[in-house]
């Protein structure tokens, strides 16, 4: 294969000027603003009060508009819905033909060649998911679990016409050749439609564009530990030390069952683990729950450690200043670590994103929305998918693979993490084994075996992106090229700015006009502009996504703001965070880490003893007995 990149990051000026301005500009302005501030009516907050922590749901971060990034309000856009009626129906050809069936795209554009990346580990991967699962989940969908309400015939010949079907089936059309599916005469794919602001009753139904909901906070608040709503963080908590709650066996910590495992998980057997986590969608495939673990223990370990230089406090301090500094860890990772593989250090610093200092950053805006962009979570961040890999390698202490687990044996299967040393090896070999290159190729577990629980076929994941982009009514590929500052093609050979003469042959024979593009179609097939992992569109978006999210977190961890800043000598413990700490520090007896654990390992091997380790006495409060809790 070859790899698609740019000569020059300098580029990426030209091509983003058409959104620098929404920026840096000290007036912020979105001009698509009014497709965005209609939406329900949400119950009132006040007044609100200048809390030290923040609360479970988001709500009061911005004390102005209290529950913006609050969970169940609507996903914002950069452009306008593209729906056939400008409504809600999804959308067709600008010819007024159908849109080429989603399954096929995904066959013709987007096969499975495995290209391991040179540099970048699993856990590069595997830490996206964590952002998003953190950040999205559009209300109605189910990422776990098969839907309870089928568009298909049982036996996935036919789809139910529409008078009988749910009103939410989108169902995903299966080509008669499909060298899959044709094998069991399936012919159509089960797919619902996210829940809007309509299907809800809080706005009228044919006044306006739908817009879909979010079902967890918007911010990068690790809400995935400790849950987006009160209820949820009140189960999680054991009530004594600050600590979540955990079951002990074998003298390990493991997260506590779920409320519903039938409802959670794919178990053959009651006794299995399915465990219970701040995110519904934890249990999906295990280095995902690998990850869920070490955040839960990490923040038990921070408990811990403040209870013990400061036994005064109550487990409600406790728990609030455990839970603050673990998000300011994670947010200093993603922002210091894991964001600048993907779009680029230097893009990151120029668009106010990353600052080279010592001290804090004062770049709260109260009149920026926190809220996820529909194109990020529904297209751009889904780009990467193509990294995940089909075989998960169980690594030794000596960084040797001995084993290796088919992910769609284990989805939603996440027993195999307790047995024998598999916690360990799993997260060793996250950070061993080289994730997928970010190309146009996917493995085909997640294209013909997403989820198949036992069966010879499953689910096509790509299809399940470009589908979902229409049913949110993403504009166009084409739409957001000129948006992010590209000219705008008017023929198909146009885009050969960008992507390859023999993905824009394909493309032609897909679509009728390249107004039609889908853009998680476009922006995955894009040259990668150099020293970031994606193409000048999905990068324009997701600066503007990952500015937002900052700048609008009145919590931010750097931030210098009185009523919510760590003081310098916490600040400057809380930057010494890596992903590699985390491991060391959360593993059940790891002994040796690369001191990147993001990149692959070179010929040196790091006891963990050895990196820089965040010194708790920065939170050392003598005899003082003060609480200050959270007022909501």
């Amino acid at each position: 294969m070859t790899r698609w990149r740019l000569a020059s990051s300098a580029v990426v000026v030209v091509l983003l000027a058409a959104h620098a301005t929404s920026i840096q500009s000290s007036s912020y302005y979105n001009p698509f603003r009014k497709y965005t501030e209609q939406g329900c009516p949400i119950k009132s907050y006040g007044p609100c009060s200048k809390s030290k922590f923040r609360t479970i749901d988001g709500s009061c971060n911005n004390l102005r508009n209290p529950t913006q990034g609050t969970p169940n309000t609507k996903y914002n856009r950069l452009l306008p819905a593209r729906y056939a009626d400008g409504i809600h129906l999804p959308p067709v050809s600008v010819t007024g033909n159908k849109l080429p069936g989603a399954r096929l795209v995904s066959i013709v554009l987007f096969p499975d060649k495995p290209i391991p990346d040179p540099v970048w580990t699993l856990s590069s991967m595997q830490w996206g998911q964590i952002i998003t699962h953190d950040m999205s989940m559009a209300m109605g969908t189910t990422q776990t679990k098969p839907y309870a309400n089928q568009c298909c015939s049982p036996d996935g010949r036919l789809q139910i016409p529409h008078d009988r079907a749910p009103a939410q089936c989108y169902p995903i059309e299966i080509p008669g050749d499909d060298p899959l599916y044709s094998k069991f005469g399936q012919m159509c794919m089960n797919f619902m439609r996210s829940t809007t602001d309509v299907d809800r009753g809080c706005a009228p139904p044919h006044a306006q564009a739908h817009e879909q909901m979010v079902t967890v906070t918007h911010y990068l608040d690790a809400s995935l530990v400790y849950g987006s709503d009160l209820q949820t963080a009140a189960a999680l908590r054991e009530g004594n030390g600050g600590r979540l709650k955990v079951d002990v066996r074998g003298g390990r910590q493991w997260p506590p069952p779920a409320a519903n495992k039938s409802a959670t998980c794919a178990n053959q057997d009651d006794d299995e683990p399915c465990y219970r986590f701040g995110d519904v969608r934890a249990n999906q495939n295990p280095q995902l729950t690998v990850l869920q673990i070490i955040l839960l223990r990490e923040h038990n370990r921070l408990a811990d450690t403040l209870r013990h230089i400061n036994p005064h406090w109550d487990d409600e301090r406790l728990y609030q200043e455990a839970r603050r500094i673990l998000i300011a860890e994670y947010q200093h990772i993603n922002y210091a670590e894991w964001l600048p593989i993907f779009i680029g250090t230097k893009n990151m610093m120029k668009y106010g994103l990353l600052y080279k200092t010592d001290g804090y950053v004062n770049d709260y805006r109260e009149d920026v929305d926190p809220s996820v962009i529909n194109g990020h979570a529904t297209a751009a961040f889904r780009y990467f998918h193509s990294a995940i890999q089909g075989q998960i390698h169980l690594i030794s202490e000596k960084r040797s693979s001995y084993g290796a687990l088919r992910l769609s044996d284990y989805l939603n299967k996440p027993g195999v993490i307790e047995d024998g040393d598999n916690m360990d090896s799993l997260t060793r070999g996250l950070a061993t084994q080289n994730q997928e290159e970010v190309d146009p190729f996917l493995t085909s577990e997640i294209t013909d075996y997403l989820f198949r629980n036992g069966m010879p076929f499953g689910r096509d994941l790509r299809a399940i992106d470009i589908q979902r982009g229409r049913d949110h009514g993403l504009s166009s590929y084409n739409d957001y090229r000129q948006f992010c500052g590209l000219p705008r093609a008017h023929n198909f050979q146009d885009f050969g700015d960008y992507i390859s003469p023999e993905n824009i042959e394909k493309i032609a024979l897909l679509y009728d006009s390249p107004d039609d593009v889908d853009l998680v179609v476009g922006g995955s097939l894009e040259k990668h502009i150099k020293d970031t992992l994606t193409g000048p569109t999905f990068l324009c978006i997701m600066l503007e996504q990952f500015y937002r999210t900052r700048v609008a977190d009145r919590y931010f961890y750097e931030s210098g703001d009185p009523h919510v800043a760590f003081t310098p000598e916490q600040l400057r413990e809380i930057r010494k965070a890596t992903v590699s700490r985390l491991f060391c520090d959360n593993g059940d007896q790891i002994q040796y880490m690369q001191p990147e654990g993001f990149r692959v390992i070179g010929e040196k091997k790091y006891l963990a003893a050895a990196f820089k380790e965040i010194f708790p006495e920065a939170w050392r409060q003598e005899g003082s007995h003060f609480v200050n809790r959270v007022n909501r």
